[in-house]
């Protein structure tokens, strides 16, 4: 009994160390935040004493000295990066949001802090290093995301904000440009999509505030999932689907996180099922649309997977009121979530924001995306010319892979009699067992990174 205390007000004080060590770790983003800020606005420059140097082009001319006589001694060279970079440091600059398309199937997901490469952010950052409109590192130019996409998924509407070189010049000692300019300023849009990848572009650009950030600023995120028919019961989708709407806990439609996620309730604001304008032979596409002010991770393809279910009729409406039910259902039965291709962040709503682009170069968009659609047009013919040459539909006008999906059904097992995955509480004690035997407190690398 004696050790049972004892181990009791052990985990007592770690819960305490994590609490500390959480609140600490806040008060540091935000000194952080600011000596960043103060950083961006800094123009100070160190006096280079007894030696003068004249720039020009790429070639330096640098006084060493004098000869006793008085002739001046000069020395020719190359202008070195460092000068480049101080250059640039001493150029005006202002803070601006982004927004970005890019579509997704080879990329890591959007985050550089992923462990392969390329991801779609890794890709941002080179064509901002060789536009030459980068000032000093990503810390020093205040990068903030809206959302952190993963491997596979596209997005039409993603927001970043950071600081960049400007055209202005400075109203104040700052150097920073003032939110309302946009007559006569650099074409970030246009210098971008020159350098990135055919799979990124830059949509539309605009000012921001001083205090604006991409993730926290952000009042809703926009998903879209797009699926064929495939004879699903759309209208049972539909039904279900208005189930998620209103704040819930979404623990059991998600990948939990416990080591860094505590509060796993989210707030869905829209959902609708439709149909697109696109069609292929019989079949019509449609498109889940999901609307909310933040997401879980992984908790729009866990939502459309149970969806899917329904739509087959291996699970009744009802499974989703049951899955939101944390006190009866406290762990996640095991399924598969939905494929991540389908998936596109639409868009991410802000207030007060009005992105634009110049018209030569908003035509020059929509040139590149129209000839990457007749492109995959193209692919897509070819597929289509090999599947006619595969095979014959049946009588009943069923694909192999339909009947293949139909075949199936006998062998699903009802969600709420499947193997489960382990709480929430079960994690966390997990967890802390694991920290008490260590004797230390550990913070996962993914701290602090949204999972939107």
């Amino acid at each position: 009994m004696e050790e049972d205390k004892n181990n009791k007000k052990e985990i007592s004080s770690l819960y305490t160390q994590i609490n500390s060590l959480h609140t600490r770790i806040k008060e540091l983003e935000i000194e952080n935040a600011n000596l960043s800020s103060q950083i961006a606005l800094c123009h100070c420059t160190k006096n280079e004493e007894n030696v003068n140097v004249n720039v020009n082009g790429n070639n330096a001319v640098v006084s060493v000295g004098k000869t006793d006589n008085g002739v001046e001694i000069v020395r020719k060279s190359k202008k070195k990066k460092s000068q480049d970079v101080r250059g640039l440091l001493n150029h005006p600059r202002r803070y601006i949001a982004l927004k970005v398309m890019y579509f997704g199937q080879r990329f890591y997901g959007f985050a550089s802090e992923a462990q392969m490469e390329p991801t779609v952010e890794s890709e941002l950052f080179k064509a901002f290093e060789k536009a030459r409109l980068l000032l000093g590192d990503r810390l020093e130019s205040q990068y903030s995301r809206c959302g952190r996409t993963d491997k596979g998924v596209s997005a039409t509407g993603q927001v970043i904000a950071l600081y960049v070189r400007s055209n202005f010049k400075a109203e104040t000692n700052s150097g920073v440009i003032s939110e309302g300019h946009y007559d006569g300023e650099i074409d970030y849009v246009r210098i971008l999509n020159r350098v990135l990848p055919r799979d990124i572009r830059i949509i539309s650009w605009c000012p921001v505030a001083a205090d604006f950030h991409a993730r926290f600023s952000c009042l809703s995120r926009d998903y879209k999932y797009f699926f064929w028919e495939e004879n699903l019961n759309i209208s049972a989708m539909q039904s279900a689907g208005k189930k998620f709407l209103g704040e819930h806990d979404f623990r059991n439609f998600c990948k939990m996180d416990a080591v860094n996620v505590h509060n796993y309730k989210r707030n869905v604001t829209s959902f609708d099922i439709s149909p697109s304008t696109e069609r292929w032979r019989d079949k019509e596409l449609w498109v889940i649309r999901i609307r909310g002010s933040a997401f879980l991770w992984h908790q729009v393809r866990c939502m459309v997977a149970v969806l899917f279910m329904i739509g087959q009729g291996l699970e009744s409406e009802e499974i989703i009121d049951v899955l939101l039910d944390i006190e009866k259902t406290p762990k996640k039965p095991q399924y598969i979530m939905a494929p991540e291709m389908p998936l596109v962040l639409h868009s991410c709503e802000f207030k007060g924001l009005a992105f634009s682009s110049v018209a030569d170069t908003r035509q020059a968009l929509f040139a590149h995306l129209e000839n990457e659609c007749q492109n995959l047009m193209k692919q897509a013919a070819i597929f289509n010319d090999a599947l006619n040459s595969s095979y014959t539909e049946d009588d009943e006008g069923r694909s192999p892979f339909m009947k293949g999906l139909l075949a199936k059904k006998v062998l699903h097992v009802p969600l709420m009699k499947r193997p489960t995955e382990p709480s929430y509480e079960e994690r966390r004690a997990k967890l802390d067992s694991g920290a008490l035997k260590k004797g230390v407190v550990e913070l996962s690398p993914r701290a602090g990174v949204p999972k939107d």
